[in-house]
């Protein structure tokens, strides 16, 4: 989150040309100063940033279909009064002509298209109902990957099936690494985590993605799974995150990433945890996609724990913020967008280191947040020098052990 914010901030300074691709609406209202539609072969641009773009398209689309339905109303009058009477009187029937004119003139000025909505996609998690608390418990808990670097030092605090957390904090502070902790996938080194007997835990992370298999259909790998269930009941399963027909039966590998991501929702939806673990659910969801995912954990009756870098999403459903530094998860006294405000004033405040490495004509620039580390995401920008300026080709968030940097750079 430090990095979106530091890029957002800095992005809106930026004195050139910007043409961004993202689906964190958080962001893009945060950049955009213009909003371009793509929509069957059309583009059409909306001045304001994605929010005033949604008001807007929304007030013009409603007077197009008031607009639309006044002419088929026009059109089907017309239609009526010639078929009535363009055999009746000499009278009626040169009005019946009037009228069919008038109605071709309508035609070859073009007549307003009707207006197609967005398909909505509606996520179901299926209620479990209650267990009684503590349903998870950490009792001073302590781990590390090695004895002498602890991530974390005598955690102690609990979860329960109404419990909406999302984890923040810098990159490499443990986020990930909790959650492992609350599935057993890591054992503490001291202390211990207790779960409920019959308490089901469902994590949700980009890896799972990799262990699909991409020559089978989302039903043939969901019978696979969950063998002795009838194939209606898988399609049923699939269906409630918004995979239905064709999507259902042809091999993954020709599915888009979001239909993929919808997938690993329904297996995993399809165990009926208690207890949602969501590691960077949004990577392959459209904004839409985020939304109906959004509406459906808020409708859903168990717990969840969020590691996500949209605000957006972490505002509509967590009810707690904890912060995750320090070999400790600390609750945040406030809303995500006041920790967001926080991150700004931080970064406001913090110098920047540069490098610049050239090869060829081309410059490789990377800024990192100070104070940093080789586990810290930095923003790399690729720019070709010309007229004394850097025009920036492509932004993109590598991380400084990648092949950019190597383990040359001691960024300390």
């Amino acid at each position: 989150l430090e990095a979106c914010v530091w890029l957002e901030e800095n992005l809106k300074k930026f004195d050139r040309i910007l043409v961004v691709v993202s689906h964190s609406q958080d962001f893009l209202n945060g950049v955009c100063t213009n909003i371009i539609h793509m929509q069957n072969k059309k583009l059409k641009l909306y001045t304001g940033n994605y929010d005033q773009y949604v008001q807007t398209r929304s007030e013009l689309e409603e007077n197009q279909m008031k607009q639309y339905k006044w002419e088929q109303e026009q059109i089907a009058s017309m239609k009526e009064y010639i078929a009535r009477f363009g055999h009746g009187s000499a009278k009626l029937a040169r009005q019946a002509q009037s009228k069919e004119k008038t109605l071709a003139k309508m035609e070859r000025g073009g007549l307003t298209e009707k207006v197609v909505r967005d398909k909505v996609l509606v996520f179901r998690f299926v209620d479990v109902g209650k267990l009684p608390p503590p349903v998870l418990q950490f009792v001073e808990v302590t781990f590390g990957y090695t004895p002498e670097n602890l991530i974390y030092k005598n955690l102690d605090f609990g979860v329960d099936l109404d419990s909406r957390i999302a984890l923040v904090g810098p990159n490499g502070a443990g986020k990930s690494t909790l959650l492992k902790l609350m599935t057993g996938e890591l054992t503490p080194i001291d202390g211990m985590v207790r779960r409920h007997n019959h308490l089901r835990i469902a994590q949700f992370h980009q890896h799972l993605a990799e262990k699909l298999d991409m020559e089978m259909s989302a039903l043939q790998y969901m019978i696979r799974e969950y063998p002795g269930n009838e194939e209606e009941k898988m399609r049923g399963a699939i269906g409630k995150f918004g995979l239905s027909g064709k999507a259902q039966v042809m091999p993954m590998k020709n599915l888009s990433d979001g239909q993929r991501s919808r997938v690993i929702f329904a297996w995993l939806a399809f165990r009926q945890p208690h207890l949602l673990l969501l590691d960077e659910p949004t990577n392959h969801l459209d904004i839409e996609t985020i939304d109906s995912l959004a509406e459906a954990l808020n409708e859903w009756d168990g717990g969840l724990v969020l590691v996500s870098h949209d605000f957006r999403l972490i505002n509509q459903v967590a009810e707690e913020i904890w912060v995750c530094e320090n070999q400790a998860a600390t609750r945040w006294e406030g809303d995500i967008m006041d920790f967001k405000q926080h991150l700004k004033s931080k970064a406001a405040s913090s110098r920047y280191l540069v490098f610049l490495q050239s090869r060829g004509n081309e410059e490789r620039l990377c800024y990192c947040l100070k104070p940093s580390s080789f586990r810290d995401l930095c923003l790399v920008g690729f720019a070709k020098q010309a007229f004394g300026a850097f025009c920036f080709s492509n932004l993109g968030l590598l991380s400084p052990r990648g092949w950019f940097f190597g383990d040359a750079y001691n960024i300390k």
